[in-house]
């Protein structure tokens, strides 16, 4: 347990959190949306703080990540709780359920990630902000020792909070549930014009990926995709997007997305966007080429390389590769 950051008091007994858009009034012995931010006697306190519910190193195009160190591992780590409550939620039974845990504390995990062959720490899984003290620790920590870190992340956080802890940040990929509003309000019961904010605010400061699980019938209009790829073009192009294949879990039983509805999808997305990429999908081309020349950048296959990229640049015809390379 740790002192919440972001909070004030609306009387000597409620207080209001200030971590998330969702700017929940708490009363004593009760938590936010999230679970985890608990009011006791007047003071929010984070009550997953160190506690950790699931890690291990994955390949950073696991986060999905491709254009940052590729072919690299870093340290997974995530804790419990969410500030959404999306109905298809793929991490469900630590987002909205309960797990044991493990106390780990930021330190702990700083010399973990240095006795393992990885480029650092993606705070991932679960919804990271929700943890946002023991990320800022940690995160701090990990830049000290020349370690990477990485958010994985619905970007549901307010600016403030946001801007002190991208000081730490590396890479984040945000997870763009739809482009319309009444997605986000109906099924993950937020506002999609705060992510908006959230993924202009990073491209600013830090690398960005993005990410859309594609769910037929409520996020798969062409108009929708389309009007999403433009909205990231005119913020930068070169921002990759995921675009991922959705398979029926927690509360939402519609079928699997068809793979030819992703095919045309990215088709769509490739008229605005420089790298557009198709996740949870076997035998499909994820191969990064230039926009330019079209030469093979990065090959994702087996072993992945990046035999097309020197210092950044396309090595055929110098076109400046978006991404973080060494």
């Amino acid at each position: 347990m740790e002192l919440a950051q972001y909070f004030t008091k609306i009387n000597e007994k409620a207080v209001c959190c200030h971590l998330c858009p969702n700017e929940c009034t708490i009363k004593p012995g009760q938590s936010g949306i999230c679970r985890y931010r608990k009011n006791r006697d007047g003071v929010l306190y984070a009550e997953n703080y160190g506690h950790v519910a699931g890690f291990g190193i994955d390949p950073i195009e696991k986060k999905p990540l491709y254009h940052f160190l590729p072919g690299s591992s870093i340290l997974s780590v995530g804790t419990l709780g969410c500030n959404f409550r999306c109905d298809f939620c793929q991490n469900w039974s630590i987002a909205h359920g309960q797990r044991d845990t493990i106390k780990i504390t930021p330190q702990q995990l700083v010399d973990r990630t240095l006795r393992e062959n990885s480029i650092g720490i993606a705070y991932t899984y679960n919804e990271p902000t929700v943890w946002y003290e023991y990320v800022y620790h940690t995160a701090k920590l990990a830049k000290e020792k020349g370690l990477k870190n990485v958010l994985v992340t619905n970007g549901y956080i307010n600016e403030q909070p946001l801007d002190r802890l991208l000081e730490f940040i590396d890479g984040v990929n945000i997870d763009v549930k739809a482009f319309n509003d009444e997605f986000y309000k109906n099924i993950s019961k937020g506002r999609l014009e705060d992510v908006k904010r959230t993924v202009v605010h990073c491209a600013r400061k830090v690398h960005v990926e993005i990410t859309t699980l594609v769910i037929p019938g409520l996020n798969d209009r062409p108009e929708e995709i389309k009007g999403m790829s433009k909205w990231l073009a005119r913020i930068n192009p070169a921002i990759p997007l995921h675009l991922t294949r959705y398979f029926p879990n927690y509360k939402m039983d519609i079928p699997p997305t068809p793979p030819h509805r992703l095919y045309d999808l990215r088709d769509i997305a490739r008229e605005n966007l420089e790298y557009v990429y198709i996740g949870n999908l076997l035998g499909v081309d994820n191969n990064t080429y230039c926009p330019k020349c079209s030469n093979l950048l990065i090959k994702r296959e087996y072993i992945i390389a990046a035999p097309g990229i020197s210092n950044g640049l396309c090595v055929k015809c110098g076109y400046n590769v978006y991404g973080v390379f060494e």
